[in-house]
């Protein structure tokens, strides 16, 4: 399941990399989301153009396909930090001290194996697709009006990479907790158990009130 979760900071080394790199990922989160409100305006666009004047936005599923890995991949790094990926926690949730950031630790190095595969295979099929002394320096482009792709093809790997920095602070993080034997440590994700998470919602309902 996706729990909230809770990132501890102190003034470790760690926990300022951790900061630094928040403020990138909450600004590649940023636009993912301008990404949906984009794609909402021009359906908005397409569907009354179609009924007042007979005449859809041209090239709107070419638009909808460059906007798909803005909102597909520049928010999963932020996702990472916070803890919001979908997870298996039956097992997990048994776990405490340094069983749990042992498992913790293994779980994202091989993620991180998995990302830097995909950064390698993501940038490979986003060179395949740029080339300088072509037009518009693409060597393809969508069916419709012709957008180039590589700009769509770059975020991929992009983002990735953004990822894969993440994970490296999360294995230091973990590591340290492990070999210390920390209680709550810095710069991860405390998944907070149901009572946690109701006290939580409930002390930010009260806020708004």
């Amino acid at each position: 399941m996706a729990g909230q979760a809770t990132v501890l900071e102190d003034g470790s080394l760690l926990s300022r990399l951790d900061r630094h790199l928040l403020k990138l990922e909450r600004f590649l989160a940023l636009l993912s989301g301008l990404a949906v409100f984009g794609l909402m305006v021009l359906a908005v666009i397409s569907v009354g153009g179609r009924n007042a004047i007979n005449a859809p936005l041209p090239g709107y599923v070419d638009w909808i396909e460059q906007a798909m890995p803005l909102i597909a991949f520049l928010g999963i790094s932020f996702v990472q930090r916070e803890g919001g990926h979908i997870r298996m926690d039956i097992a997990i949730a048994r776990l405490h001290g340094r069983a749990l950031w042992l498992f913790e630790l293994v779980s994202v190095v091989l993620i991180l194996l998995l990302m830097a595969a995909l950064v390698w295979g993501s940038w490979a099929h986003f060179d395949r697709s740029f080339d300088l002394g072509a037009p518009m320096w693409s060597r393809d482009s969508s069916i419709d009006i012709g957008i180039p792709i590589w700009p769509a093809k770059l975020l991929a790997p992009v983002a990735f990479s953004v990822l894969c920095l993440r994970l490296c602070l999360q294995i230091w993080g973990y590591g340290r907790a492990f070999v210390l034997g920390l209680d709550a440590p810095a710069a991860v994700p405390m998944i907070q158990d149901v009572a946690a998470q109701a006290a939580a919602e409930a002390e930010q309902f009260e806020k708004r009130d």
